[in-house]
């Protein structure tokens, strides 16, 4: 097909869930393309012989090459390309921001839409893996040598899949009862189903990866226990779990949640699901969500599912500066969440019992850029109104877990208490551990925190070559 012609393709929709029934159940909102939706997507890409989008992907997937096989219909053969690389496909499929990364230096787009290379991975590890035809790739010999992994989330996953490739002993040791991080106790189920997390915890498995679930290191072992076990490297992967507050007056009052508590209890302990799940959850009917990040798209949208009348976004900024990805903002609109932009929350009012009733808020303006370079919002004196409420949901960001850090001596952090690492090698200040993922760079994207796993584990290779 020439190029003319791939031009007057349309950028195929992947077909969904109507928001009319979709906010009803807590199921995957997109189906996914079928087979011929995605040869006819692949179509369109122009393999350009510089390809600008394979530099836009942290894990430095051959994007022209996966989407070539699935045009020529040998869907298998692509999964197994994206493999090459990314461990996670069918979860960076689904979540990974692809609009601000790959897609976004795509030769397309510049004039058109870019090629849909999000849809086109998680149709190619979907399809391997429901036609059962995941194999086992070659395995080096074994090198005697053991790495130990702190945290399973997207990072350590990363480099458990190319750490046992490479012939290295890797075991994984997991806080929380499931393997996962962020990806179980952070996602929802309608954007990332845990069976999904699941099937790509079970290849690693198969590969021979060793997973240690309900094992607090910092607790049960501290880092320097586990070099004493016979490990040869550390990687600490323990993600930014602990919640951030506005510290504001009735902040303590019954029904505020921060993010973490209230998509935790949903999504990991289903409690969605109450009473067939043990784990309750308070389901208000007019539910605020403080924040304007994907977590925030993440806690109103589980707010619909969970019965709320009323479910507000309330944001400081305007929608332009919003750091939520599109997509997500796009299915929240459709969902019927209402957004107060401009809007600061200062004061929460409680009844009697201790429960939330009534949020205060201030409207405000657009100032000069701060330095993250977005507009500095400044309140509007005297534009102070009540919103009420049942429920508010703090999604601010969070901090770094401070628990490995606090154990380890002679290990370096920052005033914000992130691990301090190089940033091409990931190495710590201290010798043999590394780190990677929200732990070094505070909340941010399941494929950054991949690509730090990606680092990591070349430069462990490295260093366990020479001892």
């Amino acid at each position: 097909m020439n190029t003319a012609d791939k031009l007057k393709i349309p950028r195929q929709k992947m077909p969904e869930q109507s928001p009319q029934e979709r906010i009803k159940n807590f199921r995957e909102v997109p189906f996914g393309y079928t087979p011929e939706m995605a040869m006819t997507e692949a179509q369109r890409c122009l393999l350009c012989k510089k390809a600008v989008c394979v530099g836009g992907c942290p894990v430095e997937v051959n994007i022209p090459e996966f989407v070539r096989l699935i045009a020529e219909g040998n869907f298998i053969a692509a999964a197994k390309e994206l493999k090459k690389n990314n461990s996670l496909p069918a979860i960076c499929g689904r979540v990974c921001p692809q609009e601000d990364q790959c897609e976004k230096v795509c030769t397309l787009a510049k004039k058109y839409e870019s090629v849909a290379i999000g849809n086109l991975e998680r149709f190619a590890a979907d399809y391997e893996r429901e036609q059962g035809e995941v194999e086992i790739p070659q395995i080096a010999p074994p090198t005697g040598k053991k790495v130990a992994i702190v945290g399973s989330g997207p990072a350590g996953l990363t480099l458990a899949g190319d750490l046992i490739k490479l012939g290295h002993q890797v075991t994984i040791f997991e806080a929380l009862h499931k393997t996962g991080g962020v990806l179980v106790y952070g996602i929802p189920e309608f954007r990332l189903p845990k069976t999904i997390v699941q099937s790509e915890v079970d290849y690693l498995m198969k590969l021979g990866v060793e997973i240690k679930t309900s094992f607090v290191v910092g607790m049960l072992w501290t880092i320097d226990d586990l070099f004493k076990e016979g490990y040869h490297a550390v990687f600490i992967g323990t993600g930014a779990g602990l919640p951030n507050f506005m510290n504001i007056p009735g902040e303590n009052l019954n029904g505020i949640y921060s993010s973490n508590e209230y998509l935790t209890r949903s999504n990991l302990m289903k409690a969605y699901n109450f009473p067939e799940s043990d784990t309750p959850i308070f389901s208000g009917k007019n539910v605020a969500v403080l924040g304007g990040g994907n977590t925030a798209m993440d806690s109103v949208r589980t707010a619909l599912r969970l019965g709320a009348e009323n479910a507000y976004i309330v944001y400081r900024r305007s929608r332009e500066e919003m750091p939520a990805r599109k997509d997500e903002i796009h299915h929240a609109e459709e969902e019927g969440v209402q957004f107060h932009f401009l809007t600061a929350p200062i004061k929460y009012y409680g009844n009697q019992e201790g429960w939330v009733t009534s949020l205060v808020c201030l409207r405000m303006e657009l100032g000069e850029p701060d330095a993250s370079g977005r507009r500095r919002p400044v309140p509007i004196e005297g534009s102070n109104f009540n919103m009420e409420v049942d429920t508010v949901v703090v999604a601010i960001g969070n901090s770094s877990n401070p628990l490995v850090p606090q154990t380890t001596p002679g290990l370096e952090v920052n005033k914000w208490g992130n691990i301090v690492t190089d940033e091409t090698t990931m190495r710590t200040s201290r010798q043999g551990v590394w780190a990677g993922g929200d732990i070094v760079t505070g909340g941010a994207t399941v494929i950054l925190a991949a690509g730090a796993g990606k680092a990591a584990a070349k430069d462990i290779h490295r260093y366990l070559e020479t001892l």
